[in-house]
């Protein structure tokens, strides 16, 4: 049990280190240590507290607030479902009805061999895709109860993940002028520019 303390003491000294040590580090911190644990262990939090110099029920504050922190334990593998308005039309609720199936545990569990947790969030931000099901910050959209178990074993053949970019980077037009070559790179002029 000693020994126990002593590690969780020495990695989250090594994150606080890492990160500075100010009181304004403390989201970063406990971000840090949660990919440290894979949740956020009362004993990490009490050092947290005491490092950045912060009163307790500030740290728990923090990190009950932010629905991205478990107190729980969690497993390797983070399964999340969407349930906002453009995906439960579309049939979220089945989706997660077969990852209960699929994982045997219920939204906001962990399974026994600590290999899956599976939660729900009211939104993704990606709601032309939904329902969508993220497996370790891979989003996969246009889920259906037919695609979980694939995409849960790593066998999705139907489509391939996709890698969300922001909405702001993706181009509204093509480009009128002809790609010009720059070595083996083509690269795509707007008008007007040399």
């Amino acid at each position: 049990m000693a020994q126990e303390v002593e590690s969780i003491q020495r990695k989250v000294d090594a994150v606080v280190d890492r990160n500075g040590g100010g009181r304004d580090s403390l989201i970063s911190v406990l971000q840090d240590v949660q990919s440290e644990f894979r949740y956020l262990p009362e004993g990490a939090l009490r050092r947290v507290a005491s490092r950045l110099r912060l009163p307790l029920i500030q740290v728990f504050g923090v990190a009950t607030f932010f629905r991205a922190f478990s107190l729980r334990p969690r497993g390797k593998h983070l399964v999340t479902v969407c349930l906002g308005t453009a995906c439960h039309v579309r049939g979220a609720q089945k989706v997660v009805e077969e990852a209960e199936r699929q994982l045997g545990v219920k939204a906001g569990e962990t399974t026994s061999d600590m290999k899956y947790t599976l939660e729900t969030v009211n939104c993704l931000g990606a709601c032309a895709l939904g329902p969508i099901l993220v497996l370790d910050s891979v989003y996969h959209g246009q889920m259906n109860p037919g695609k979980v178990k694939e995409v849960l074993t790593g066998s999705l053949a139907v489509a391939p993940p996709l890698r969300m970019k922001h909405p702001a980077v993706q181009p509204t037009r093509k480009l009128s002028v002809p790609r010009k070559e720059y070595g083996k790179t083509k690269v795509n002029r707007r008008p007007g520019t040399p």
